[in-house]
Parts: structure tokens; sequence; C-alpha cells
């Protein structure tokens, strides 16, 4: 379990949790909202899939309290920056504070591992909901692009992304 101790706004406790015989069904079965299709898939199982059949992309069950929620993915890659992913946090949970708390918990224990410089991500240039997290996380875009998708970075110091050095949580 992966936790910072965070909570979204109804006070649940956000952790990720390796994808297991006990959740991989319902961490399969997360679905987005219906106007999200156009930037993720229709649930979670492709994640997974992309997960277990290509080794590069590592799933985790989001949970809040002891309920999955959603998944996201991380990768390292060669040039020592370590990659968030397949993002999805079920339609019904969204706009909880959820998502914001899963990407933090993963960008500090990432930030952590050995050799990590940076952290990235893509996303549509279109999905302005993910654009503005990110922003808010410290994410910057870059010059680089993944298929139609922006790339944006965090440099990491010292084990911490630079946008979780300030002193406000």
């Amino acid at each position: 379990m992966i936790t910072l101790e965070l909570s979204d706004r109804a006070g649940r406790h956000v952790v990720l949790r390796e994808v297991d015989d006990e959740n991989w069904r319902a961490v399969a079965d997360v679905a987005p909202l219906d106007d999200q299709r156009p930037y993720v898939p229709a649930l979670a199982a492709r994640y997974l899939l992309l997960s277990s059949r290509e080794g590069v992309w590592h799933s985790m069950a989001v949970c809040a309290d002891d309920t999955v929620v959603g998944h996201l993915m991380w990768g390292r890659d060669d040039d020592g920056s370590y990659w968030l992913g397949g993002m999805l946090i079920d339609g019904p949970e969204q706009g909880k504070g959820v998502g914001r708390a899963a990407v933090r918990t993963l960008m500090a224990w990432l930030a952590e591992r050995e050799g990590c410089r940076e952290l990235r991500l893509s996303y549509h240039p279109d999905n302005a909901v993910a654009a503005s997290l990110y922003d808010s996380l410290g994410f910057q875009p870059t010059s680089d692009s993944s298929g139609d998708e922006v790339v944006a970075g965090l440099p990491v110091f010292d084990g911490r992304p630079t946008a979780l050095n300030s002193p406000s949580p």
C-alpha cells in the first residue's frame, strides 16, 4: 500500500494498492464519464492489459477507504524519468478530490525511487480538466509529445518533486 495520508473531500483516506487477485475485477470495471471517452478508454481493463502484457507499466488500484474507485499506472523510462499514466477515476467518484490525492501520492512515491530525476505524464491537449490538474501540481508542458498528447514534466530534487517542496501541502 502506498499512502501520503491524504483524504478526499468526503474524508475518505485515499491510498494506492497493487492490483491483485482480490481487487482486479473492481479495477477493471472502473469507467469514466461519457464525455471523457475521447481521452481515456471506456474501462480501466485496457490499462490492466497494457500492464500485464507489455511489461512497461505497473497498474495500481486507487482506493478511497477500502473501495476501489480508480486506476493509475506508472513506468520508468531509460532516461531516468518516471511516468504517471492511465489515470481513470470512476465516473460517480469524480469531483471529490480522489484523483488529486492519488496523483500526489504516486508523485511522492515515485520521486523517492532510485535515480528518479523527473516525473512525466501525457494528456490530450483538449482535455482541459487533466491539464488544469497537472498544472496545479507543478507539471509543465515540454517540447516533447506522445502521439497526439502533450508531454508534461516535473523535476525531482533530493527525492521530492519540486511542487511538493513548498511548505504548504
